[in-house]
């Protein structure tokens, strides 16, 4: 190898003196051999360039020959020209007649069901006989209610007559007392006269006025023992007669309670969701029908959260009753969302006739404002996935569509009042836009 051969001569030269001499032969390398050989940078540089070239033009006419936006069918579209007419601001919905009057049936006994006597749908009078309950608790309670109702009537008795033999008993007392006094008091005055002229002594006066003064505070004791006694009785016999009331109270709930183990219709109608079967068991407060009025109905209805500025107490509208328009009004709004709707009821202005039963489904066109021109697009299902802040709308040939921002005013079931952002004969897509909710752009496939 020359690189060998080179390392050989040298070390020869340090050993061999002579060779370092100015006229000694040089040495016999093979450093001649060695050749330097151009390379092929340049080459392969242009070659990349020139590839990569290639590579940015086939991309390029690869994407202009792509379609631009999301390819979609013009068979799964909806389209829509935006139209100058007249908007109508009213509401159409689907309501539903219920009864306007109804009373609720809940049981306020416990018990098991022994009979029935009405059945689901029939019309019921005033204090009719719907079923009956068993509830041997309650008769028990009624009757210990009864006996200690009874034991109090005749303890009160008793105390009565033993308030009357007490006084009796006082009133001999104090009678005889009181003639003893009065002889006492005679006695005592003739001696008095007899001691004046000196018949009797004075210590037999004085011994008779002794017994006048006794047979006075005798009476006068007798008196106030009756008095005491009566005051005491007379309390007595008022507590225990309040008892009684008490307890005549607590009988009449009692009784009541029985009573209504008997369950009768409050007032009279038609019996509804009323399924009670021979042997249930009814707890207390449960639902077990309730008693409509069939004479009047009103109309319930959900209606979109959008509307619940709009809707209030008031507003005039009309229902299609066949071939027959009724006119209705709206009696009351309750404003708690539920699933984005609310509910309203309806009530007809005039007396409706047996026609509309409860849970028939009326169609109503409730009445908001006046109607007046303005831009038009059909109320769509495009309105729900965009809130009405942007549309797809159509080039002149058809084949894309751009997404573009609008603004809508009002809207009703059939039209929406289009503000700005649309012209007059624009094309707009207004089948839904689910799919398409981060699209900018479409490319139809015709």
């Amino acid at each position: 190898m020359p690189g060998t051969g080179f390392a050989i001569g040298i070390l020869r030269q340090q050993t061999n003196p002579e060779m370092n001499q100015p006229n000694a032969r040089p040495a016999i390398t093979g450093e001649a051999m060695d050749k330097v050989i151009p390379g092929k940078r340049k080459q392969r540089w242009l070659r990349a360039c020139f590839a990569l070239m290639l590579l940015g033009s086939l991309a390029g006419l690869a994407w202009y020959m792509m379609p631009q936006g999301l390819m979609v069918q013009a068979t799964e579209l909806r389209i829509a020209s935006v139209e100058q007419g007249l908007y109508l601001d009213d509401l159409m919905l689907r309501a539903t007649a219920e009864p306007l009057n109804s009373v609720v049936l809940d049981t306020v006994e416990s018990g098991r069901v022994e009979e029935v006597f009405a059945q689901d749908g029939s019309m019921v009078g005033q204090g009719q006989l719907l079923f009956r309950l068993s509830n041997p608790q309650r008769n028990l309670e009624l009757l210990a209610r009864q006996a200690e109702h009874t034991q109090q009537i005749s303890n009160l008795a008793n105390l009565r007559v033993n308030f009357q033999l007490g006084n009796t008993d006082h009133q001999r007392r104090l009678s005889a007392l009181e003639f003893e006094l009065a002889q006492t008091k005679k006695q005592h005055a003739r001696n008095e006269k007899l001691a004046e002229k000196n018949f009797i002594s004075l210590v037999a006066l004085e011994e008779s006025a002794d017994k006048l003064e006794r047979a006075q505070f005798a009476v006068a004791e007798e008196k106030t023992s009756r008095d005491a006694e009566l005051k005491v009785k007379r309390d007595a016999q008022l507590q225990m007669e309040n008892g009684i009331r008490g307890l005549q109270s607590g009988l009449q709930l009692v009784n009541a309670t029985v009573a209504a183990l008997a369950v009768r219709a409050p007032v009279a109608g038609r019996l509804t969701d009323f399924h009670l079967q021979v042997g249930e068991t009814m707890t207390t407060g449960k639902r077990i029908g309730r008693i409509d009025d069939p004479r009047l109905v009103k109309l319930v209805a959900q209606i979109d959260e959008y509307y619940l500025s709009r809707i209030s107490s008031g507003r005039n509208g009309i229902v299609h009753l066949g071939d027959r328009t009724l006119a209705v009004v709206v009696r009351n709004v309750f404003p708690q969302i539920k699933d984005g709707r609310f509910k309203v009821e309806l009530e007809f202005v005039q007396q409706q006739d047996d026609a509309i039963s409860p849970g028939q489904s009326l169609e109503a066109n409730i009445t908001l404002g006046e109607p007046g021109p303005a831009m038009l697009l059909p109320n769509a299902s495009f309105i729900t996935d965009t809130g009405g802040n942007w549309v797809f709308v159509l080039k002149p040939d058809g084949t894309q569509a751009l997404r573009r921002e609008i603004k809508i005013g009002r809207r009703n079931n059939r039209q929406i009042e289009v503000l700005s952002g649309l012209a007059k004969g624009d094309k707009v897509i207004v089948s839904s836009y689910a799919n398409y909710l981060n699209v900018k752009r479409l490319q139809i496939n015709k």
